[in-house]
C-alpha cells in the first residue's frame, strides 16, 4: 500500500516537473502601440496577431499587448524596444524614420495611385525588400507594412477646391512633416502648424481654412461638420509598420521566428481588410453631409502631382530611384515618371 502511495507521489512530482518545464518554456513578447480596440490596428492585433501566434506556437509564444499609448508613443516605443523594455511595436512609416530611412519610400507623395495599388505592391514585394534593409540599418526587424486610414484628402471650410490655384493664400493646417509643409506651400496655400486636438475649433473659427488628413480620421474628429468641402487628391499614403527589436528577434529560434512571421502575415492581411472598411465607412458618412466632394480628372491630378516634385527632391538620398521607378511603372504612372525625371528626382 505504501509502495503504491509512493509511486503515485513520484508520478505527481514528475507531472509537476514537466508542467513547470512547459511553463518556463513559454515566451511572452510585450507589444507597445498607439492603436486600440475599435480601430483597425488594435482590432487586427486582437483578432489576428495574438490568436494566430498562440495557435501556431501551441501557446509557447505569446503577445502581451499594451494599447493606446499606455506604454509609449510611436517613437518612444521603438526606443524602448532597443532598450529591451518591450519587443514589438507599431508606428507610422514616417516615425520609423527616427531609426533610419529604409521605409521612407512609403511616405513619398504620389508613390501610390490608389489604396488597392498600395496594398498590392506592398504585399507582393516592396515591404519585404525595404524591411530587409531596415533590419540592418535600423536595428529593428520590420515584419509588415500596412495602411492606417488610406490616403490623406483635402477638406476645407472655405469653398470648392478643384486645382491647386483654388488654395491660393488660404491658411492650411499642417503637421511637423516637411513633406506635408512642402506640398501645401507648393499648392499655393499658407502652411500653418496647428495642434490636432484644436483643429475642429481652428476650422470653426477661421484660424485655419483647411487640412490634409486621412478621410476616416476626418470623420472620427468630426472635421466634416466645420469643413464640408472635400477634394479627393490622394498623394500621401498613411503607411504604418509592425517591428521587433533585432537583437530580440535574433535570440528567437528558427521555429519561433517562423511562428512570429506567420502571425505577422495574418495581422497584415487582417489590418488591410479592416482598414479598407474603415476608409469606405468614413468616406460614405462624410459624403452624406458634404457640400462638395470633388474628384479631379487626370489633367488636374497632374497639377496636384507637380506640387509633390520638390518633396521628392528634398527626400533624395532616402530612397532608391530604381525601386521608386519600378513602383510607379507597375501602376502605369508614366506621366508622373516624366515629371520626376525632368526635375532630377529619378
Amino acid at each position: 500500500m505504501r509502495l503504491r502511495t509512493v509511486g503515485k507521489m513520484l508520478c505527481l512530482a514528475s507531472a509537476l516537473a514537466l508542467s513547470a518545464g512547459a511553463a518556463s518554456a513559454e515566451k511572452v513578447l510585450k507589444l507597445g502601440t498607439v492603436g486600440f480596440i475599435g480601430m483597425p490596428i488594435g482590432d487586427a492585433i486582437d483578432q489576428a496577431l495574438i490568436p494566430t501566434l498562440e495557435e501556431v506556437s501551441g501557446g509557447k509564444l505569446k503577445i502581451e499587448p499594451h494599447y493606446r499609448r499606455s506604454l509609449c508613443s510611436e517613437q518612444s516605443c521603438g526606443e524602448q524596444a532597443n532598450q529591451g523594455l518591450l519587443a514589438l511595436w507599431t508606428s507610422s512609416t514616417a516615425n520609423f524614420g527616427n531609426f533610419g530611412t529604409s521605409l521612407a519610400i512609403f511616405d513619398l507623395p504620389y508613390i501610390f495611385k490608389s489604396i488597392e495599388d498600395a496594398d498590392r505592391i506592398s504585399s507582393e514585394w516592396l515591404a519585404e525588400m525595404q524591411c530587409e534593409i531596415a533590419a540592418e540599418e535600423a536595428g529593428h526587424v520590420c515584419l509588415t507594412v500596412y495602411s492606417s486610414g488610406g490616403f490623406r484628402q483635402l477638406g476645407n471650410a472655405h469653398g470648392p477646391v478643384q486645382v491647386p490655384s483654388d488654395m491660393e493664400g488660404l491658411k492650411w493646417r499642417v503637421t511637423k512633416s516637411p513633406i506635408e509643409y512642402t506640398l501645401v506651400k507648393n499648392w499655393g496655400a499658407v502652411p500653418v502648424p496647428y495642434d490636432w486636438a484644436q483643429l475642429y475649433q481652428g476650422l470653426q473659427t477661421g484660424v485655419v481654412s483647411g487640412q490634409y488628413v486621412a478621410t476616416p480620421w476626418q470623420h472620427v474628429a468630426k472635421l466634416h461638420e466645420v469643413a464640408p468641402y472635400f477634394t479627393e487628391i490622394g498623394g500621401s499614403w498613411s503607411g504604418n509598420q509592425l517591428s521587433i527589436d533585432k537583437r530580440q528577434y535574433d535570440a528567437l529560434s528558427d521555429e519561433e521566428k517562423g511562428w512570429l512571421r506567420t502571425a505577422a502575415k495574418a495581422f497584415g492581411e487582417k489590418v488591410q481588410e479592416l482598414d479598407r472598411e474603415w476608409v469606405e465607412a468614413g468616406e460614405a458618412a462624410i459624403k452624406e453631409t458634404a457640400k462638395d466632394w470633388y474628384v479631379p480628372n487626370e489633367e488636374q491630378l497632374a497639377l496636384w502631382r507637380a506640387g509633390a516634385i520638390d518633396a521628392w527632391l528634398n527626400a533624395k538620398g532616402t530612397y532608391d530611384p530604381a525601386v521608386a521607378r519600378r513602383v510607379l511603372e507597375e501602376q502605369g504612372m508614366t506621366g508622373f515618371i516624366a515629371q520626376l525625371e525632368e526635375a532630377g528626382a529619378l
